[in-house]
């Protein structure tokens, strides 16, 4: 009886892993056959089956990937499906080579987007910055944002702006949750910060060290989590100031509201030297 618990017991345990692994399995776009019926019959670097794009905006998008092309000589390339995919016979169709990015817009994984990258993109794009494209640009919310279309285009924009760039470490532009959280990691370490820095001793303003010894969380907050992802996303100054702002008011507001209680009760203490 105890050996039937036992082999059931393993049986649910692997079934549950079974299902998870199929949960939580990165899609991959359908390209594992051939099916070249499904090929334009004229050269175009734009295969839209899933009819993502208005006439056009597609229009637009060939003649702008045409003319990316013969300025830089990447090859940038956007497939769209659905139901139905040319599969294989793509990478004949567009020549692809260790300079062409392939985009596959497919939404049935989840995420929309889908990069088959070139070699030769990876010395100037590390693979993280795929991964952060494909999870800003495809996730669900900003394609119910801005569409299928728009997240195709501003995903290209984004390759496009680090190619003319020379590379990119990081997806250029900040985000407004990216950017709530640095102002939220630097009113933390303002608030560590000051909460530091109010004073022990009587006749002293700012304890300095115990603002040293804690600048390694407070530094890493700002600086690491709250300025970093800033200055190499954007070179807007408006979110570096309201972050320095952030970090200003909340080790002051710290500062005051622990000389005002923890530093009082010290001072009152007849044992405090």
């Amino acid at each position: 009886m105890a050996t039937h618990r036992v082999g059931g017991l393993w049986t649910a345990m692997w079934a549950g892993l079974l299902v998870l692994l199929s949960v939580f399995s990165p899609a991959s776009p359908c390209l594992a056959y051939d099916n070249p019926d499904l090929l334009p019959d004229h050269p175009t670097p734009v295969i839209d089956l899933a009819r993502a794009f208005s006439d056009n905006q597609r229009a637009g998008l060939e003649q702008s990937l045409d003319q990316f092309e013969a300025n830089t000589g990447w090859k940038l390339r956007v497939l769209t499906q659905y139901e139905r995919t040319p599969g294989l016979a793509i990478r004949e169709f567009w020549g692809l080579d260790e300079r062409s990015l392939l985009l596959v817009a497919d939404p049935r994984g989840g995420n929309l987007l889908n990069f088959n990258v070139g070699d030769a993109f990876f010395a100037l794009m590390p693979r993280t910055y795929w991964v952060e494209l494909q999870t800003r640009f495809g996730n669900q919310y900003y394609v119910k944002d801005h569409g299928e279309d728009g997240a195709i285009l501003d995903a290209l924009n984004a390759v496009e702006i680090c190619l003319e760039r020379g590379g990119c470490q990081v997806v250029p532009g900040l985000p407004l949750e990216q950017w709530l959280w640095t102002l939220t990691t630097s009113v933390l370490g303002g608030v560590i910060a000051g909460f530091a820095a109010y004073p022990r001793k009587e006749g002293d303003v700012v304890a300095w060290s115990w603002l040293l010894l804690l600048s390694p969380l407070w530094v890493m907050l700002f600086g690491v989590f709250g300025i970093a992802p800033v200055i190499t996303r954007t070179s807007d100054v408006l979110p570096l100031l309201r972050n320095s702002l952030g970090f200003i008011g909340g080790a002051v507001l710290a500062y005051l509201i622990a000389q005002s209680t923890v530093g009082r009760k010290l001072s009152s203490d007849p044992d405090q030297s």
